[in-house]
């Protein structure tokens, strides 16, 4: 028998072939639009299916959590559950967080230790650094950052530091690292880091893990950095039974630490190499791809690829170019409302694309004025939300009493009697005894808080957090009496042992994937926490006590008007049928939950439909996704590409290596936007746009010119006037 004949029809050739290779190490070079989730999700059920491989023993790794839900769904439409169970499909972040819950005596944790997010982790710089200036402070967090991808320890950072500010920032990388230890937490860079120098230290765990991940398939491979690079070395060792999916036209993220010389590296490291490359387009018209090749053309290309597609001609590009970033709003708004009419097309069929989220503001306010419906990148994370953090941080400290961060956010909120001084006071004694707040403020002495209502409300906080760790370790029995009330209830069980690496059904994890929603995420999750205790079976119960214990909605109703208390409020009941839910559906722990939501950015809620309205989004969160009709404005030097770096003046052979990089990245930012355009792209610059309070003079962007466009004709300089928006959409519908 073919051993592809059970593998559904529609494969072009050299899809079938990356599908049905196994004969050693496989880069599979998929340009956009080119079916590269198809093939994955393919090749997992050709492993399972037809080479009697234990789903166990597969893992797929990708870098958000859309992306692994999609191979997730696609793989159980392919597959029998019954051959699924133990498959893993999730992010670099949850295989990193899996492996940690296994190996944390190794990394020198806590079974109960803690996940740091961006704002607990950027806390602890902000003391280090004893500053307020925020753009240091992120400056700093970004360098130590990168220092953790490219696998430097403080030692290593040293030793590569140039100039007194990274000197700075190797002193501050000391101490953050030591608080981290002390606090036994890990923040997002370790979940890859630390698997990844304790499996390369460590020839025992590595031989066992490799014996677990007998294949292992890479998505987006030209996102990955040295890191990442390092686990998936020592993930599949000798044997190097892998493929990985990636695009070196579309390497948009140096900035935080890949690096699409990854691509390159895997020949020099697996001389047995098999390359495949899918140029095919299943998204746009030929115009669009051919205008794609045009511009990233101009970059120096590690391997030749061309996209083409059987779709048709399509549409003229349409270059226009526009007196202000005012105007060009106007008009794109304007054009919009016509499109929409004359194609009988949707809302949500229409995307703007921009190179910041700065130039949203003027879109904004555009789309307003002709009430016309739409969705934006970027903004708060539902994780980030302060009601949301509030609640957290009660889990985390429950999970891990050590963790100072969420100590502080749980003693203040609500207010309980513990203020400045009171934490002052104790963190001044926890210095000195190199212990964590918890640790004093369980035994604290008159000699640290000589007030003896401080005292008492330390007391009386420590009591309720001990009463609901009684219950998380507790397996029968009666539960313990709520400090100061007669709340009682069945205990909750505790399970000893973190969930097998093989044992687990198929999962799905991630971080930063970005969500539909008025104002959907862009970020990271906003939840440092722990791992011990509290099975999903009763964590609806004691989330429901504890979230009567801290009296939280009067401390709402108190501290905010009506309708805001009301908001913040559904929202902490969204979060607690969310986790109850997926406690149940996944049979996990409550905290091992909480713990997952430092993974995601946004509650997972497969059942809602995308709202019908035009998506503004940056190019980088446009990564990945695809639109009908796509204007993509403000390509102007200076924006696209970017103006960016200190070294603009410096002629130096370093600093001129650098801006190129810099270019080159820009012109493949260029690309992803031009190929998520399905039948019409529409493009438009300004030739003043206002920067503060005054309006700078702006040039097309060179990327324009390597398209091979010319632009239509402008109209009347000047002619923006407000009031003539209504004629000019009615003319445009008569077109």
């Amino acid at each position: 028998m073919d051993p592809g004949s059970t593998l559904p029809q529609g494969l072009n050739a050299r899809q079938r072939e990356a599908v049905l290779y196994l004969d050693g190490p496989c880069l599979v070079l998929a340009g956009a639009g080119s079916g590269k989730t198809r093939v994955i999700t393919q090749k997992m059920a050709y492993l399972l299916r037809e080479c009697g491989y234990q789903a166990r023993h597969v893992v797929a790794l990708t870098f958000t959590n859309k992306a692994a839900r999609e191979m997730n769904e696609r793989v159980r439409a392919l597959v029998d559950p019954r051959l699924l169970r133990g498959l893993t499909v999730g992010t670099f972040h949850s295989l990193g967080l899996r492996f940690l819950r296994e190996e944390y005596a190794g990394a020198g944790l806590k079974r109960g230790f803690s996940i740091l997010d961006a704002t607990d982790a950027q806390g602890i710089v902000q003391e280090l650094l004893a500053t307020t200036d925020r753009a240091r402070l992120r400056a700093v967090q970004q360098t130590i950052s990168l220092w953790k991808n490219a696998l430097l320890d403080p030692d290593g950072a040293a030793r590569v530091a140039q100039g007194p500010d990274e000197a700075e920032a190797v002193r501050v990388y000391r101490s953050y690292e030591a608080t981290l230890r002390a606090y036994q937490s890990v923040d997002f860079d370790d979940l890859i880091r630390l698997p990844a120098r304790m499996l390369a230290a460590d020839e025992t765990l590595r031989a066992r893990w490799q014996a677990r991940v007998q294949y292992l398939l890479v998505d987006e491979y030209q996102d990955t950095n040295a890191c990442q690079y390092q686990l998936v070395r020592m993930l599949c060792g000798d044997r190097a039974m892998f493929t990985a999916v990636g695009d070196d036209d579309q390497a948009i993220y140096a900035w935080r630490g890949a690096t699409v010389e990854n691509l390159a590296q895997l020949g020099r490291d697996y001389p047995s190499l098999r390359l495949i490359k899918l140029e095919q387009n299943y998204r746009s018209v030929q115009r669009i791809l051919e205008a794609a090749n045009r511009v990233i053309g101009h970059n120096p290309k590690t391997f030749d690829k061309t996209l083409w597609s059987e779709l048709g001609a399509g549409e003229p590009i349409v270059v226009t170019p526009m007196d202000s970033d005012l105007a060009e709003a106007e008009s794109i708004a304007m054009r919009l409302s016509a499109a929409r009419f004359e194609r009988q097309a949707q809302w949500k069929d229409f995307a703007v694309l921009y190179r910041g989220n700065h130039q949203a503001r003027v879109m904004e306010q555009a789309l307003r004025t002709l009430r016309i419906p739409y969705t934006i990148s970027g903004g708060q994370s539902f994780f980030d939300k302060a009601e949301i953090r509030d609640v957290l941080a009660w889990l985390r400290l429950i999970a891990n009493e050590d963790e100072d961060p969420a100590f502080i956010r749980a003693a203040t909120t609500p207010r309980r009697g513990i203020g400045q001084g009171t934490l002052q006071a104790l963190g001044t004694e926890a210095a000195r005894r190199g212990v964590s707040l918890y640790a004093v403020a369980a035994d604290v002495s008159e000699a640290v808080l000589p007030a003896g209502r401080q005292r008492e409300a330390v007391h009386q906080f420590v009591r309720l957090v001990d009463h609901f760790q009684a219950r998380a370790a507790r397996r029968g029995g009666a539960v313990p009496p709520l400090p100061g009330a007669d709340v009682q209830g069945d205990l909750l069980a505790f399970d000893p042992d973190p969930p097998a690496f093989d044992a687990d059904p198929v999962s799905v994890a991630g971080e930063g994937s970005p969500a539909v929603t008025g104002a959907p995420s862009a970020g990271l999750a906003g939840a440092a926490v722990g791992v011990d205790g509290l099975r999903g079976d009763d964590a609806g119960r004691v989330l429901d006590d504890l979230l009567a214990a801290m009296n939280y909605e009067r401390h709402l109703y108190d501290t905010l008007d009506e309708r805001q208390a009301q908001s913040r409020w559904a929202n902490v009941l969204e979060l607690l049928d969310w986790l109850k839910r997926k406690a149940d559906e996944d049979d996990m722990t409550l905290l091992e939950l909480v713990q997952h939501v430092a993974l995601v950015t946004m509650l997972e809620r497969a059942d809602d439909e995308e709202p019908d309205a035009v998506k503004l989004s940056t190019l980088h969160a446009s990564k990945g996704l695809e639109y009908p009709h796509v204007y993509l404005i403000g390509v102007e030097e200076g924006l696209l590409p970017h103006r960016g770096g200190d070294d603009e003046g410096d002629v130096s052979e370093a600093a001129v290596a650098a801006r190129a990089r810099r270019i080159e990245e820009e012109r493949r930012l260029m690309y992803v936007g031009i190929t998520r355009a399905q039948r019409t792209l529409r493009i438009s610059w300004c030739r003043k746009r206002r920067r503060g309070r005054e309006d700078t003079i702006c040039e097309p962007s060179r990327f324009i010119a390597e398209m091979g466009l010319q632009a239509e004709a402008p109209r009347p300089a000047g002619d923006t006037d407000p009031d003539r928006t209504l004629d000019r959409l009615k003319a445009l519908l008569k077109r």
